[in-house]
């Protein structure tokens, strides 16, 4: 039990300090994109208020006692093709972060868009293989200086694709997919200030996973169906004889 102890003494005086070590990974700057077939999205972008300048060049007060202006935030990321839905807000080793979430219309449109025009994307249906195929190429940040704002050198940025069928090829890397149908690409912050190549590459069947379970359930629940029914009919036969 002391052990324990001290062992979660270590975890929090990590996160406290702003440490990368063990399971907890000091993310400053992070997209997830639900991608359905239909080419429609939902997008989470979680972001220290620093990254978000520094990365995509925008102007909000970096300063730790600042209060977070949420309909600012919703209006930067608010354009013809990014609808915004939520934004929260918190705190982490002394700087403000938010958390957007917003649909999209269009993936392949996502580059009109002012916050993610840093990316080319491309999501279509490759009649040799007969399969989905998603490119997205990262291109060069604003690398736009915020000045000592309690960066380490450790810290992380994250893209994530959460796919909705099956996976037939990726360049995600080892370790990937993550718990099911999500994949990974990550870069230390300094490296995407400084605009280092990051492609994702992810192809995909383009049954999704959803019907498949679905029509499973739904034959498995018909044979059961039928397999009472002939149970049904037997005891009464058996009754009668």
């Amino acid at each position: 039990m002391r052990a324990f102890a001290a062992l979660l003494l270590v975890a929090a005086t990590t996160v406290a300090c702003g440490g990368n070590i063990g399971l907890f990974r000091q993310y400053e700057y992070e997209e997830d994109m639900y991608l359905s077939l239909d080419g429609t999205a939902t997008l989470y972008v979680n972001t220290s208020i620093a990254a978000l300048d520094a990365l995509r060049g925008a102007s909000f007060d970096t300063s730790p006692d600042a209060a977070t202006d949420r309909n600012a935030i919703t209006a930067y990321f608010s354009t013809p093709v990014t609808h915004v839905r939520r934004v929260t807000t918190w705190r982490r080793a002394g700087r403000r972060f938010v958390g957007v979430r917003m649909d999209v219309d269009d993936v392949t449109r996502l580059r009109e868009a002012k916050p993610f025009a840093w990316s080319t994307y491309s999501f279509k249906r490759d009649g040799a293989s007969d399969l989905f195929l998603y490119l997205q190429n990262l291109g060069a940040s604003a690398n736009k200086d915020v000045g000592p704002v309690g960066w380490n050198g450790r810290e992380l940025v994250a893209f994530r694709l959460h796919l909705p069928s099956k996976i037939e090829y990726h360049n995600a890397g080892a370790g990937n997919p993550k718990r099911g149908n999500i994949l990974a690409w990550e870069q230390p912050l300094t490296d995407r200030l400084h605009g280092a190549p990051l492609m994702l590459d992810a192809r995909m069947h383009t049954q999704s996973i959803l019907y498949t379970a679905l029509w499973l359930f739904g034959a498995t629940f018909f044979a059961v169906v039928i397999l009472f029914a002939g149970v049904i009919v037997w005891i009464v036969r058996r009754g009668r004889q």
